[in-house]
């Protein structure tokens, strides 16, 4: 590993742990510490059950050894207590210890999840950083199996620690020293076992260190192929129709069974490495319980031990082992843990680079102000991609309060992009667009976005909680030709999946109506509906919503006419243009625009 990647994972550690270690304090630390000082209490509790466990071995087995029969049925009366002390505090530290994890994982959910929905860093998020595949998938799941294995660790951290000195204890006070001569010279090693048993753990844990290191490089490949693969087949999902429509079907199995492949070629590396730690692990596994046999055989055959020490030292020597090969038998798992800690870093590492105190000096962003004569105003507005291209140059434009502006354009032009930097959704670029202060803002995309709920949830969104009388809602729905809709307010329905894509858009007037806002900014807002139903609904603006200002983007015949004013944007190589010019209606539409309105009031 080169010095480079040494200091990259350190940092995504550094990173990781400034992120999740604010759990003990601020409003949750008493939550934490209560939870953490539990979890310390029954590890100490399991400890006292485990050492009394290998007392109560020595005590039974010498009172076997001497046909004790007394003794052995008064050790045999101690176990059931025993037993009853392990359960209860291993219960009661898998408990203390699950509820640790819950909130600990909680508490970073919440943290990113809120990082990454706050200032639509969720939207911005796939312009600046298109590898950061299912970021929700690393909220929701990354982030459990960073947490869950973290407090496992360290409770088997604690636990390791405290048990090899306790057990290590036992062993320099029962087996004592070894004795042999060598060359006619008496050699004495003090508290062999113990030494024998640290000695053991060192070369068991150094090997699966030297086979265990790759492994993590190869479960973060694999992670990501996994997730690159989700993303595909929502992908799938999400567009099943258009791709059923055009018979899409031969090019998307080859995609999926591409993507596939390669995540079958990422899980053959792991599982490659993962033979090769198992060989070490499974190797420790079969001389685990003989190498301490073998070790005090010697004393008790001398008759220097008893039964009773013998099995007393084995299980110490196994604890002590068990304790200091911690690595050994976790190596796989901190692996993987590893590897969901740097997923979960990427993600705060991009959504750090959407923060405005993160760009780079010589990048511009564009500034958001607020007018106070009701008026938008775009001054020397340039918008660009995140690439710093270029899509619209110098714009200077100023919507009066209650205009409606209609902006047209070819393909390519910047249309949508000037309305996403309207909503402020799109900082890359130069100049200032101030929007009136104190005014409600509405945005009418082509494709409403329905929520989960009843559908007057849907109906009240984003403003749900909002108390809104029942006769105003179904107003509303009549006015947008929703009026069947009105018996089904309280019915709770997959509402983006059962309504067609003009109903949809229906629902996104019905809002406005419900709502009222001052600046309503549409993104072809009627692209789903025929020419009569635009008709009637843009006639809205001309009565209801006649006092709200108005920007629509679009390119369907007849909008002009429910328009003031129209921006042309025109392509040139250093950016679009922008050119304004007035509007009229024609009687024939006056007329149309009210017939159309009385037939969808009807």
């Amino acid at each position: 590993m080169t010095e480079r990647a040494r200091f990259a994972r350190r940092s995504r550690m550094r990173r990781f742990f400034a992120a999740a270690l604010p759990f003990w304090q601020g409003k949750t630390r008493l939550r934490a510490w209560g939870l953490t000082i539990a979890v310390l209490v029954f590890v100490g509790a399991q400890l006292g059950a485990a050492v009394g466990v290998n007392t109560w071995n020595r005590l039974f087995f010498d009172a076997l050894e001497k046909r004790d029969a007394a003794a052995a049925w008064g050790a045999a009366g101690w176990l059931p207590l025993l037993v009853a002390a392990s359960a209860l505090s291993l219960s009661a530290l898998v408990i203390s210890r699950m509820l640790l994890q819950m909130r600990w994982r909680e508490y970073l959910t919440n943290r990113l999840a809120g990082w990454w929905i706050a200032d639509q860093r969720y939207y911005r998020l796939q312009f600046v950083a298109e590898e950061q595949a299912a970021p929700e998938y690393r909220i929701a799941e990354d982030v459990r199996l960073a947490i869950e294995p973290l407090v496992e660790f360290a409770i088997g951290l604690i636990s390791a620690a405290v048990t090899a000195a306790t057990f290590a204890a036992i062993l320099w006070h029962v087996a004592g020293s070894a004795h042999f001569v060598l060359a006619g010279t008496e050699i004495v090693i003090p508290s062999y076992m113990a030494i024998s048993a640290i000695g053991y753990a060192a070369l068991a844990s150094l090997a699966a260190y030297l086979t265990g290191r790759p492994l993590v490089a190869r479960i973060a490949a694999k992670n990501e192929t996994e997730a690159q693969f989700r993303a595909e087949m929502t992908r799938l999902r999400e567009n099943a129709e258009s791709i059923a429509l055009i018979r899409g079907d031969a090019d998307e199995r080859s995609s999926v069974g591409e993507n596939y492949r390669r995540v079958v070629a990422a899980w053959l590396r792991v599982i490659k490495q993962q033979g090769v730690i198992a060989l070490v692990l499974n190797t420790n596994g079969a001389l685990f319980p003989i190498v301490p046999l073998l070790l005090i055989a010697p004393k008790y055959l001398a008759g220097e031990v008893s039964l009773g020490a013998v099995m007393q030292v084995v299980a110490a020597f196994s604890a002590v082992q068990a304790a200091l090969i911690w690595f050994v038998d976790n190596v796989v798992r901190l692996a993987e843990w590893f590897a969901s800690v740097t997923r979960v870093d990427e993600l705060q590492e991009a959504l750090e680079g959407l923060d405005i105190g993160t760009i780079m000096a010589d990048e511009t962003r564009v500034e958001h102000t607020e007018s106070d004569d009701g008026a938008i105003q775009l001054n020397g507005l340039s918008i660009a991609h995140s690439n710093g291209r270029i899509v619209i140059a110098d714009a200077t434009v100023l919507i009066g309060l209650g205009e409606k502006v209609l902006i047209v354009g070819e393909s390519g032009t910047g249309k949508s992009t000037l309305i996403r930097a309207l909503a402020g959704l799109w900082p890359w670029g130069s100049g200032s667009i101030a929007m009136p202060r104190g005014k409600t803002v509405a945005f009418v995309p082509q494709k409403p976005y329905l929520p989960m709920g009843n559908l007057r949830s849907v109906l009240l969104y984003p403003e749900a909680a909002t108390p809104v009388p029942d006769e105003t809602i179904v107003a509303a729905l009549k006015r947008c030709g929703l009026g069947y809709l009105a018996k089904r307010l309280d019915d709770e329905d997959k509402w983006d999946r059962i309504l067609s894509g003009g109903e949809r858009q229906r629902v996104a007037f019905a809002r406005l109506l419900i709502h009222r806002p001052d600046i309503i900014i549409m993104d072809e807002a009627t692209s789903a509906l025929d020419e009569d139903s635009q008709t009637a609904l843009l006639s809205l603006f001309e009565s209801d919503l006649a006092h709200a200002t108005v920007i629509s983007v679009g390119h369907r015949p007849g909008l002009e006419d429910f328009h003031d004013r129209k921006i042309t944007l025109e392509k040139h190589l250093a950016g679009a243009h922008l050119t304004s010019r007035r509007l009229g209606k024609s009687l024939w539409r006056l007329f149309k625009t009210r017939t159309a309105a009385n037939d969808e009031a009807a």
